[in-house]
């Protein structure tokens, strides 16, 4: 797998894994207990690194889900990015940290409620600065931090207490971290195929990529989008059971739900993508043509 576009320079997350069962009571901080967070965070990663202490910290007090955090572009990372460039003053060694003013968090930091609910939070973090000193912290982190990246004890009981959660495990992840995570996450819920479209859309927005391997849907991510083939039942049969030119009334209730299920495999692909970020089209396509040429 490549590595993030580097342009943000060093982008990760604290990582707060929950109990099983458990829900957050906020999901973001007032400015007061984002900053004392931050600075615990801040402690943390020097400690991985000695000169990331001379790298500007940027962080939210808030928590999200993966999906918030992999998109392409990166957009909650740059929004983190851009609002700390507008603060004043030298960016070398310092921490900036976002929290809330009257229960509302600027620009565009405000954690989706539709993915509210899941077992992994994220805190986002930007480190940047000197670009030497950047990289080869970043190289460090990359290499291994998910081994070594526990988070301080006070640093989880601090973010466990300010959140209102049940923390069972707290570490600093690399968006590659991250990325890893999710591939091996899909894999184990059957959506290994689509990895390689949400991957180019991540790592290589303006790549192509396509899924066209029966029995599932074909899909081509090109200019940004993801386009998804629709086919008639007729032309679904066309296509994916071809030997079925005959059949009896019991086999055409096995293709009818088999053409129910291709169906409902279309819309968990379609939900996937677009929690990530990426916009779907679905375009119908005639069986009798190549769907390549359709897409």
């Amino acid at each position: 797998m490549n590595k993030p576009t580097p342009d943000l320079q060093l982008l990760g997350a604290l990582a707060l894994e929950l109990a099983p069962g458990s829900g957050a009571e906020r999901t973001s901080l007032a400015q007061a207990d984002a900053g004392t967070l931050a600075q615990r965070m801040a402690q943390d990663l020097s400690g991985f690194a000695d000169e990331a202490n001379a790298l500007q910290l940027v962080t939210v007090g808030a928590h999200y889900d993966v999906v918030e955090l992999l998109r392409p572009g990166w957009p909650l990372h740059r929004e983190l990015d851009q609002l700390a460039a507008r603060a004043p003053g030298d960016a070398g060694g310092r921490v900036i940290a976002f929290g809330g003013h009257e229960d509302k968090l600027p620009g565009a930091l405000t954690p989706q409620d539709e993915y509210a609910g899941g077992p992994l939070r994220l805190v986002p973090f930007v480190l940047g600065g000197d670009a030497d000193i950047a990289a080869r912290v970043g190289d460090l982190f990359e290499h291994d931090l998910m081994e070594r990246g526990m988070a301080g004890a006070a640093t989880a009981l601090l973010a466990q207490d300010a959140f209102g959660l049940k923390v069972e495990h707290a570490r600093y992840m690399t968006l590659h971290d991250l990325a890893a995570m999710m591939a091996m996450q899909y894999e184990h819920a059957g959506l290994a195929p689509l990895w390689p479209i949400l991957e180019a859309a991540l790592l290589a927005p303006d790549a192509e990529e396509w899924l066209d391997a029966d029995p599932e849907p074909v899909v081509h991510y090109i200019d940004r989008e993801a386009r998804i083939a629709m086919f008639t039942p007729q032309a679904w049969r066309e296509r994916y059971a071809p030997q079925a030119a005959h059949t009896t009334e019991g086999q055409c209730e096995k293709l009818e739900r088999a053409f129910e299920f291709f169906q409902a495999r279309q819309r968990q692909f379609a939900a996937v993508l677009e929690a990530h970020g990426i916009p779907v089209t679905f375009v119908y396509c005639d069986a009798n043509q190549d769907a390549h040429a359709e897409l």
